[in-house]
């Protein structure tokens, strides 16, 4: 019912479709695989969120008691769609604390295609998480429509301050890129990254994550520069 509903969208829209969840258990994502492997429909994209939490928009107790962390999510339904030979065909979205330059290249190593950006974002605008924001009484202004609130938010200022901190990210995504020989964040692998797995020890993220991300093809690297 899900595809169908999201095939409708898109043919109304003609825009892409797809979806975004955190991740538990994986019987759903074993049979959107197979579902969409025979019926070649569903999504476009699929956004994965970790448990650490976002902009926190979510109650706290969902925040944080619900869900597995960014890793361990990505990891589970991505590995299912490579199994079923699908992992190509749709374009994944990372969602979880990425707004690190580090973090950011361990998303693209995954297998991510795009990294999605909340809490750093938020902050840039002037969030002190207050752990308002599913109240709607944030009190900097930025997740409520109370109109006395919202007056704290001066859009002009922040819109400059985002703009710089998004600047910023990229330029030392880019930096980081360049300096292991590649031209974009989507061409890392598992094989470039190392983490600490013990005293003196450490793995290869493909070692830790247990497969090997697809490759980017040259048409969707053109693709990713353009935009």
């Amino acid at each position: 019912e899900m595809i169908e509903f999201i095939e409708i969208i898109s043919d109304i829209s003609g825009l892409p479709v797809g979806i975004k969840s955190a991740i538990g258990e994986s019987q759903f994502w074993e049979q959107l695989a197979q579902t969409m492997k025979k019926q070649t429909i569903g999504p476009d994209f699929i956004t994965i969120d970790g448990g650490e939490g976002g902009t926190g928009a979510a109650p706290l107790a969902f925040s944080d008691h619900v869900s597995l962390p960014f890793k361990l999510g990505f990891k589970r339904v991505y590995r299912i769609f490579i199994e079923a030979e699908m992992a190509q065909n749709i374009t994944w979205i990372g969602s979880a604390k990425l707004g690190f330059p580090d973090r950011s290249i361990i998303g693209f190593a995954m297998g991510c295609d795009i990294i999605n950006i909340g809490r750093e974002a938020m902050l840039s605008i002037g969030c002190i998480q207050a752990q308002q924001c599913h109240t709607g009484h944030c009190p900097t202004g930025i997740t409520t429509h109370n109109k006395r609130l919202q007056r704290g938010l001066d859009i002009p200022s922040k819109s400059k301050r985002c703009t710089q901190f998004i600047h910023g990210l990229r330029k030392e995504i880019l930096q980081l890129t360049h300096a292991c020989g590649y031209e974009h964040p989507c061409q890392f692998t598992g094989e470039d990254i190392e983490i600490s797995s013990g005293i003196n020890a450490f793995s290869t993220l493909d070692d830790i994550i247990g497969y090997k991300k697809t490759k980017v093809s040259f048409e969707s690297m053109d693709l990713l520069n353009n935009t």
